[in-house]
């Protein structure tokens, strides 16, 4: 059987547990009160009609219950013995390796946390600085939502895990994409650039990222993004990215003001995603208001900080092409 990888975020109603789960040897997700949903001869609607009765049956439609639905079937359903799992924890990430079925323990419930897994931590338990992870697991780590497949980033995962298990000394390669970042970090916040040039640098990125079309929104015609980039899926399926840059040191950090900018351009414009781009730093208010315009409308919006993005153009370079 193939091995699968998954993010998970430990903090069931917004309480962090990952203390918790490190001591328990389990994974812990919410929406405890969505009692019965380990039968496995739920089907699908069945098993989101639980979580809707319980969580969702004020809302006007099925989008908020089949999002929360959606995490717990993949904690349930399709996390199973051998896969890995990512916990993000500040600044650093924890690793475990699935051991057991998913649980219910019923006792539980009043603290949002019934919903269990067995698991092995790697590393020692030990945490694993997000600096040795690749440009996309830290970008995984970041998404709205609380269980996100990882799979396509396995690799990714195993290379960070390798070289935290592994306890040897930086090598040249590591000391000098180290050094690339923290130099393309500078150029960023004090280099001959300024916010017009930050705009031109980021449709290169995008246009060397796969971006068939990246336009600059002219001042005059901004609604709330800067630029308009559009991807086209398999060749068939066109999604359309607003993208707000903010060529900012890193105080103060972007605030939940520009992330509601830019969901009044995301809307304006009828983009598919959001995109917050930043020399600087992120705010906890505008993580918290881009999780909350995901929660809301299921659109999501990536906030990459000046780190985050100068370690993307380290790792992909300036294409044009």
């Amino acid at each position: 059987m193939s091995q699968s990888g998954f993010v998970l975020r430990i903090a069931p109603g917004g309480e962090d547990k990952v203390p918790e789960a490190l001591r328990s040897g389990e994974l812990i997700i919410g929406w405890a009160e969505a009692g019965g949903l380990l039968d496995s001869n739920l089907s699908w609607e069945s098993f989101r009609d639980i979580v809707r009765r319980a969580y969702y049956a004020d809302q006007p439609d099925l989008r908020r219950a089949g999002g929360a639905a959606g995490h717990l079937w993949r904690f349930i359903r399709e996390m199973k013995p051998g896969d890995l799992i990512v916990v993000p924890y500040g600044a650093e990430f924890f690793v475990a390796e699935v051991s057991g079925p998913a649980t219910d323990d019923r006792a539980k419930v009043n603290d949002d946390s019934a919903y269990r897994r067995a698991v092995r931590w790697l590393n020692g338990g030990k945490p694993i600085s997000r600096q040795l992870a690749r440009s996309a697991l830290v970008s995984r780590m970041k998404t709205q939502g609380t269980c996100a497949d990882a799979t396509d980033l396995l690799d990714e995962i195993k290379e960070c895990l390798g070289l935290a298990e592994s306890g040897q000394a930086p090598t040249f390669q590591t000391d000098l994409q180290a050094r690339l970042v923290r130099e393309v970090l500078t150029e960023l916040r004090s280099g001959r650039i300024e916010s017009f040039g930050f705009e031109r640098l980021i449709q290169t990125v995008l246009r060397g990222l796969g971006a068939e079309e990246v336009r600059i929104v002219p001042r005059s015609q901004d609604k709330g993004a800067d630029l308009l980039a559009t991807f086209r899926v398999a060749g068939a399926f066109q999604q359309v990215v607003a993208v707000q840059a903010k060529h900012w040191h890193p105080e103060p950090p972007v605030s939940r003001d520009v992330v509601e900018q830019l969901i009044r351009g995301i809307e304006a414009e009828s983009a598919n995603l959001g995109m917050v781009v930043t020399s600087g730093s992120i705010s906890d208010a505008a993580v918290q208001a881009a999780e909350q315009y995901f929660e809301e409308k299921g659109i999501r919006i990536e906030l990459l900080d000046g780190e985050q993005f100068a370690k993307l153009m380290v790792e992909h370079g300036i294409r044009t092409s």
